[in-house]
């Protein structure tokens, strides 16, 4: 066999391809541009550069021992039954060499660009081993498995917002906000995989969390998370950015699309990275991102002047 061909399981195990999901640490990078211009110098885009290969490597650890940890349950599974590690394609031995081999480059690189990055790397990979690796494994836990792995949604907020050199720790409730739309993500994957199973028994089989979970219990956290988002999303719109609240018609559409999509036969939010497929999505999601942008430096009086109270509470 091939070199190439022994090497391909293993870079398939890294999911490079998801190193798209670093496209969440970019609204970090705006809006601490936005807070304050003066780190936007000459050495911004191989800040950046650094920012994006240092987490995507972080990220490739976590996914590597995933894999590995997952292959039982996921040669239960319809669809993962096929890959490198269930299949057998992948020495596990080799594999937990890659594990740490990734989180050495990927927390190394973290290292140079500062502390505030590195921590944010680091817990990045802790946050990982702490879903994956027995006893906590809390990626078997009813909703602590959606909220354990929807905060990387932040992390990668941070790891965008350090990564061009600030130094102060962003609006909670944006943290709090970016957590929630994350969870809600998760809660729709959870719920399309739950329906793409269609037997209970072998659903618990395939990921324990789904021995507690059936539709109406995934669906009644669906809107919780999507509550909880608005909620931490109006506040942070509010103090920092009311021009912001322009976009909510958008975003609670954007929400309804997705919840949508999730109800599809063999639903595409089970593999976000297949989303772009879906092109009527991606064209709104662009819309949405591209609105919310603008929104950040267009001024609005007339939006400050309608929210201001005329009522004065004792």
């Amino acid at each position: 066999m091939k070199f190439s061909n022994m090497l391909l399981p293993y870079i398939q195990i890294a999911r490079i391809d998801h190193w798209f999901k670093n496209v969440f640490m970019l609204p970090g990078v705006v809006l601490v541009l936005f807070d304050d211009p003066s780190l936007m110098g000459p050495d911004l885009l191989w800040k950046l550069l650094i920012a994006f290969i240092a987490t995507g490597f972080v990220a490739s650890s976590n996914y590597v021992i995933n894999e590995i940890l997952d292959a039982p349950q996921d040669a239960l599974h319809p669809v993962k039954k096929n890959r490198p590690v269930p299949s057998g394609q992948v020495n596990v031995t080799a594999g937990y060499f890659e594990w740490l081999l990734l989180a050495a480059i990927g927390l190394g690189l973290a290292w140079g660009m500062g502390k505030p990055f590195f921590y944010s790397a680091l817990a990045l990979w802790v946050m990982g081993c702490i879903y994956n690796i027995p006893p906590v494994r809390s990626k078997d836990k009813p909703y602590l498995d959606v909220l354990s792995e929807s905060v990387n949604n932040p992390l990668r907020l941070l790891l965008g917002w350090y990564g061009v050199g600030a130094l102060k720790f962003p609006s909670l409730s944006l943290i709090m906000a970016y957590w929630m739309i994350g969870a809600f993500f998760m809660a729709v994957k959870r719920f399309a995989e739950y329906r793409r199973i269609a037997d209970p028994v072998v659903a618990a089989n395939y990921r324990a969390s789904f021995s507690h979970y059936n539709e109406e219990r995934l669906l009644i956290s669906i809107i919780y998370y999507a509550v909880a988002f608005g909620f931490f999303f109006g506040i942070f719109l509010i103090r920092y950015r009311i021009e912001l609240l322009v976009s909510i018609p958008f975003v609670a559409g954007f929400i309804a699309y997705y919840i949508h999509i999730g109800f599809h036969e063999d639903s595409p939010v089970q593999y976000p990275e297949r989303l772009y497929k879906h092109t009527g999505f991606v064209a709104y999601a662009a819309f949405c991102a591209v609105l919310m942008t603008a929104l950040m430096f267009i001024d609005l009086p007339i939006i400050d002047q309608l929210f201001t109270p005329t009522l004065k509470l004792q």
